[in-house]
């Protein structure tokens, strides 16, 4: 039987904007209140996956929120129609409206915790919607993603969807941008890698002092025990303080792993080698390569600038390696040299690949925040909803539908205007028909 790592990219949603929602996220911070373009955005997020789907990978898509958030505006006490809503809330509570307009639930990496079905006991593909409760105008997110998650992955024989987790702090959950799979063969038993920056029930452990820790061990255990994980097929390991508090504030901010690869920054994690050496006894024999970049070569600060790491590192049907790059890495001198570097090395990556997601760049999101990495064999991939997977006629149909309905340009004031709600609404409701996602959006109504 054949298997897979398909991508399911985030669409990105209407209300795309520069609202600089994401504290310890520098590029949100620094590209506050600059003009978005949510349609060029969401035509960047299309072309990346055609052309993965066009190397011959499994793509998917996944739909974006509705947004503004209505529903959470009245839950907090804003009433009356739409537009009056709308109005209040800009002007008593600009931020709490900023927050329910975000478009990020196009970075699906947080989407959710994908463990394939070769690693769990039930021998089912699982799933658990992030909680993102760190933030709020992502704690907003996860009942809608697990909507969005079971009509796209909706056949019982095969997938196994979870509730998230709790709603505080201790189990705060920040989905695959923390999580990482290695193995040999994709259909092959693997180790699942959770990362996390910090423990919620031992304060004396070791946290960052300038930004959050979004994810906790508890939370990394929790979707373990969930997914029917062994512990010989499962590492946890803790992210490096000091670069969560230099604006690394996801792992896929600064290490990446596909099959038998892992890339990394050297002052990635805690007790690197400990840990490294845990992954190699848990991997067994077969060949595995850790590509370890040193910061004598990449600073901290180029990495997060041009997001070398939260490139997604691919296997291409040829068994090769490629890094599909933003093209903010070739503008970096530093990152530009040691990529041109890698390909050269004895390793699985041969090639880099480079793709203009600048829209997605300025709200601090990379390839990698775009899309969801979920391990299938064929029986699997033939059991997802067919209408969310990418081709030459679905990329057309969506893009034709994002001219139809998206706006060139917005800004922060923007929000308020009523005719928003009007063009996110109709745009998917037309959607859903499109991908055959049928009521997901219900909830909010």
């Amino acid at each position: 039987m054949k298997h897979f790592e398909a991508n399911f990219d985030g669409l990105v949603g209407p209300t795309h904007n520069y609202a600089g929602l994401s504290f310890g996220n520098v590029a949100s911070l620094n590209n506050a209140a600059a003009t978005s373009s949510p349609k060029d955005a969401a035509k960047q997020g299309l072309k990346k996956a055609k052309a993965l789907a066009d190397l011959g990978l499994v793509q998917g898509m996944l739909a974006p929120q509705e947004r503004p958030d209505l529903h959470t505006l009245r839950r907090i006490g804003f009433s009356g129609t739409d537009a009056e809503i709308l109005n209040k809330a800009a002007k008593e509570a600009p931020a709490l409206l900023r927050a329910c307009c975000s478009a990020s639930s196009m970075w699906t990496a947080n989407a959710a915790t994908v463990s394939p079905s070769a690693d769990t006991h039930d021998g089912k593909l699982h799933f658990t919607p992030a909680n993102l409760v760190d933030k709020l105008h992502r704690s907003i997110e996860p009942t809608t993603t697990g909507n969005i998650l079971q009509a796209t992955f909706n056949d019982s024989r095969y997938f196994k969807h979870h509730q998230h987790l709790p709603e505080h702090s201790s189990f705060g959950d920040e989905g695959a941008a923390n999580h990482t799979r290695l193995c040999s063969e994709y259909g092959h038993a693997g180790v699942e890698l959770f990362v996390y920056g910090q423990e919620a029930t031992n304060p004396s452990a070791p946290k960052p002092q300038k930004f959050p820790a979004r994810q906790t061990l508890e939370a990394s255990q929790a979707v373990a025990r969930l997914h029917q994980l062994d512990d010989d097929g499962t590492v946890y390991i803790q992210q490096n303080p000091d670069v969560i508090d230099q604006g690394v504030f996801h792992n896929d901010v600064i290490a990446v792993g596909n099959q038998n690869v892992l890339f990394y920054h050297e002052q990635a994690f805690l007790n690197t080698q400990a840990k490294l050496t845990e992954i190699k006894n848990k991997f067994g024999d077969s060949a595995l390569h850790f590509i370890e970049v040193p910061t004598s070569k990449v600073a901290i600060q180029d990495a997060v600038k041009s997001y070398l790491f939260n490139t997604q590192v691919v296997t291409l049907p040829s068994g090769e390696m490629a890094i599909i790059a933003p093209t903010n890495c070739q503008e970096n001198p530093a990152v530009f040299a040691y990529l041109n570097e890698l390909v050269t090395l004895d390793t699985p990556i041969k090639q880099v690949l480079y793709f203009d997601v600048k829209q997605s760049m300025q709200n601090g999101g990379g390839p990698a925040c775009l899309r969801l990495r979920v391990a299938m064999n064929q029986n699997e991939v033939a059991a997802v909803n067919q209408h969310t997977l990418m081709n030459d006629a679905l990329f057309t149909r969506l893009n034709l539908w994002v001219d139809k309905h998206y706006r060139d340009r917005l800004l922060v004031e923007d929000l308020a205007d009523p005719q928003l709600i009007i063009e996110s609404r109709t745009a998917l409701d037309e959607l859903t028909q499109i991908m055959k996602l049928g009521s997901v959006y219900q909830f909010q109504r």
